[in-house]
């Protein structure tokens, strides 16, 4: 069953400002409010229409821009953590290795090793090519791998 249109609208509207700014703090009301929905019909209608539950989205997003920003720049890896929204260190790590399956230092140095012709590809593409997976919590991927 399809959802509302104009919820749809303001769902996007939602996720287009965890795009533009996903290094902010977006908790659920917060967004709720960008939607003007209550924050339990919010969390509900945006995993049904995306798929995840919107702090997923928001950690998806981060992940993508901290190794983007790995890969292209010089900045230290904690400047990374700073800039892509994390408040810990230790925290970026862990969930970056839990993600990607490295640590950061390690992805950039592996990124770095491979010769690319990127500049000949389109931001968007690298983005939809390197997006983590996220269908399943971090914490249930730990959980799976410590059973295996």
């Amino acid at each position: 069953m399809g959802q509302n249109p104009e919820l749809l609208r303001r769902l996007l509207r939602a996720k287009d400002r965890m795009d533009a700014a996903s290094h902010e703090e977006w908790p659920v009301r917060r967004l709720a409010q960008v939607s003007v929905v209550s924050a339990a019909h919010f969390a509900r209608s945006f995993r049904d229409a995306f798929g995840v539950p919107p702090h997923r989205y928001l950690l998806t997003r981060r992940i993508e821009r901290a190794t983007a920003l790995l890969r292209d720049t010089d900045l230290a890896v904690t400047e990374v953590a700073l800039q892509t929204g994390w408040n810990s260190i230790g925290t970026f790590g862990r969930i970056f290795r839990d993600i990607t399956g490295e640590s950061p230092g390690a992805f950039r140095a592996r990124q770095r090793a491979i010769p690319h012709g990127r500049e000949r590809v389109p931001e968007c593409i690298l983005r939809a090519a390197h997006r983590p997976d996220l269908k399943s919590a971090v914490s249930e991927k730990r959980r799976k791998q410590g059973a295996g």
